[in-house]
Parts: C-alpha cells; sequence; structure tokens
C-alpha cells in the first residue's frame, strides 16, 4: 500500500499536523458550534421517530463540520453581529447531510466516519426518505432567515448538486472518464456547497458582490482540493484513518483523478488491466491498482493539483480584511491538503 505519508513529502506542503490546523480553526469559533450543533438538534425535531432517529445518528456521526465552519469563519471576518450564521449553517449542515444519506444508498456503502451508515442500519428506503426531510427543513429554515438571495444562492446549489450525481452516474464504471469531466462533476457534487457556505456569510454581512464573489471562490477551491484528497486517500489510507472502507471508489466504479492519470501514464497492459478493473467495478485487485497508482506518480500528481486549488483558494481570502477569521480560513485550505483523514 502506498504511504500515506507521501501527502507530507510534497514540496511546500503545509507543515503544521492537520489535525492542530483544524482544531485552531475551530476553537475560534467554538461558541458558535456549540450554537450550531443544539440548533441542529432541535430542528430535527419530528412526531414521526424514524426521522429523529435516523436523523440524529447520522448528525451524532460527527465528521469535520467545514462546511458549517466556513458560514461562520466568513460572515465574522466581515464582522457580521447577528445569529442567522447560525441559522444557515445548520442549513448547510442539513442539506451536506441529506446529500450523504443519498449517496450512501446509490453507492450501497456500509460504513461512513467509522461507522455503519444509515442505509445499513435501517435499509435505503428510510435513507432516501429521511434525506429527502432533511432537504425540506432545511428549505424552512432559509425562508425563516428572510433573505431572497439566500435562497437564490442555495436553490442553484442544490440543483447543481443533483446534477453532479448524476454526472458522477454516468461515468461510474466509464474508464473513459477524462479529467475535465471529472473536475466538473466534483465541482458541482462537492464544491459547489463549499461555495455557498462562503457566499452566505457575505450575504449575511451586506458585504457586496466582489466579497461574496471572493469568498465564494474561495469555497469552490477549498471543496475542490478537499475531494481531491478524500480520491487521494482511497487508495493510501486505511479503513480506520479514513473511517470508511479502503478501496471504495474502485469497488463502485468511480473514475476519480488518480486513475484518470494513470490510466493516461500507464503501460500498455497496465492501461488494459485498470480500465478492465473499472467496467468491472470490486476491490480483490485493489493491491495492484494501488502499485500501478503509485509507479506512475498519481497519488503525487492528485496531491499537487489539490494544492494549487488550496493557494487559489487563499489567494482569495486577500479580498477580505486580515483577522483571526480570515488566517483561520486560511487553515482550512491548508488543512484541505495536508489531512490524512
Amino acid at each position: 500500500m502506498p504511504n500515506i505519508r507521501s501527502i507530507h513529502s510534497i514540496p511546500g506542503s503545509e507543515k503544521k499536523a492537520p489535525d492542530m490546523l483544524l482544531r485552531d480553526a475551530l476553537n475560534l469559533v467554538d461558541e458558535d458550534l456549540n450554537a450550531i450543533n443544539l440548533h441542529i438538534q432541535s430542528q430535527l425535531s419530528s412526531d414521526v421517530p424514524l426521522i429523529q432517529e435516523i436523523g440524529r445518528y447520522i448528525v451524532a456521526a460527527g465528521g469535520k463540520r467545514l462546511r458549517p465552519v466556513t458560514v461562520v469563519l466568513s460572515a465574522q471576518a466581515l464582522h457580521y453581529k447577528g445569529t442567522a450564521h447560525i441559522d444557515l449553517a445548520a442549513v448547510i449542515e442539513f442539506i451536506h447531510t441529506a446529500t450523504l444519506l443519498h449517496d450512501d444508498v446509490v453507492d450501497d456503502s456500509a460504513l461512513r466516519r467509522g461507522r455503519e451508515t444509515a442505509n445499513e442500519l435501517w435499509g435505503n428506503s428510510a435513507s432516501v426518505l429521511v434525506g429527502d426531510f432533511l432537504y425540506s427543513r432545511a428549505f424552512q429554515m432559509m425562508v425563516a432567515v428572510g433573505k431572497s438571495r439566500v435562497m437564490d444562492i442555495m436553490a442553484e446549489t442544490t440543483n447543481a448538486i443533483a446534477q453532479g450525481e448524476v454526472m458522477q452516474l454516468l461515468n461510474t464504471h466509464n474508464p473513459g472518464t477524462t479529467e475535465a469531466d471529472y473536475l466538473e462533476t466534483i465541482k458541482r457534487k462537492t464544491a459547489r456547497l463549499f461555495e455557498s457556505a462562503g457566499r452566505l456569510g457575505a450575504v449575511l454581512a451586506d458585504a457586496g458582490p466582489a466579497t461574496e464573489q471572493a469568498l465564494g471562490d474561495f469555497g469552490l477551491h477549498l471543496g475542490i482540493a478537499f475531494q481531491m484528497i478524500d480520491d487521494a486517500l482511497d487508495y493510501s489510507a486505511s479503513a480506520e484513518e479514513m473511517g470508511k472502507n479502503a478501496g471504495d471508489d474502485l469497488a463502485e466504479g468511480k473514475t476519480t483523478l488518480p486513475l484518470i492519470y494513470a490510466i493516461a501514464r500507464a503501460e500498455k497492459s497496465d492501461q488494459l488491466f485498470l480500465r478492465g478493473v473499472i467496467e468491472e467495478g470490486g476491490r480483490d485487485k485493489l493491491e495492484k491498482v494501488q502499485q500501478i497508482i503509485e509507479s506512475t506518480g498519481a497519488l503525487a500528481y492528485t496531491f499537487g493539483r489539490a494544492k494549487e486549488h488550496a493557494a487559489l483558494a487563499k489567494r482569495s481570502l486577500e479580498a477580505l480584511p486580515d483577522s483571526p477569521y480570515r488566517s483561520a480560513l486560511g487553515q482550512l485550505a491548508d488543512f484541505s491538503v495536508s489531512r490524512t483523514f
């Protein structure tokens, strides 16, 4: 198996430990995060017991909370003084959680964040329907904030996410998927929600179109970097480190950047092997796939591309006034490319 420490051997990689980078950013908004968690719990309230049971199970699994943290830090970086950032951070987390529930059904996943998935415990139908509840509750919460721009952003975002999911489905088991195809898919499926998180902070602070665009650009590039590293970790980390089964992408026939690059650079026989594995799916040939990916430099390439997007994210922050909150946003970008989990 490729050494996960290779993440930190890339020239110019962030020297501070990934968990410290994240902890520093989270500590700055600790009170807001506590308020967000309480708000999430209150909004999961329903007189249908199964909704509460599944909703609380998936939310309690934790996660890095990068998307709601982006909302909070963006708003605070622009000196926002209200409380609607708590509402919108919860909205972002609800939409993210809904996509996880749906993704796990589509991918037939059994493990997420180190625990059994909701579909594994309660079945596909319950998972999809509770995901629908979270989507609809998120829009109820948006309406309560009372800003039409918020609704515009999130309507566009949820539509883009759905398109990204379909694009990924179309590219499944397709060894002809290009890097451009891959990039467009992860922009819609993953990065657009990060982009919206940044934009919402600017909207709440009434910061104007230029600042909204800057924070949107930050979120977009942060999300791209985050997903690229996620896809690299699928071939370089263990299940214990990731909280999911190693090789899940391969098992599902997903043609992510490490595979795309390896196919383009491998010897002819290895190219044919990789194409066949993608078409068939399954993880029984994972070890050989990892060897080819490592030998072609595909992981280093993927990490390098992620670092380019993290750098673009940090450059976008130059439009914001200097503050600890702006610095913390930069730390999120550093964390996205130095993490091992």
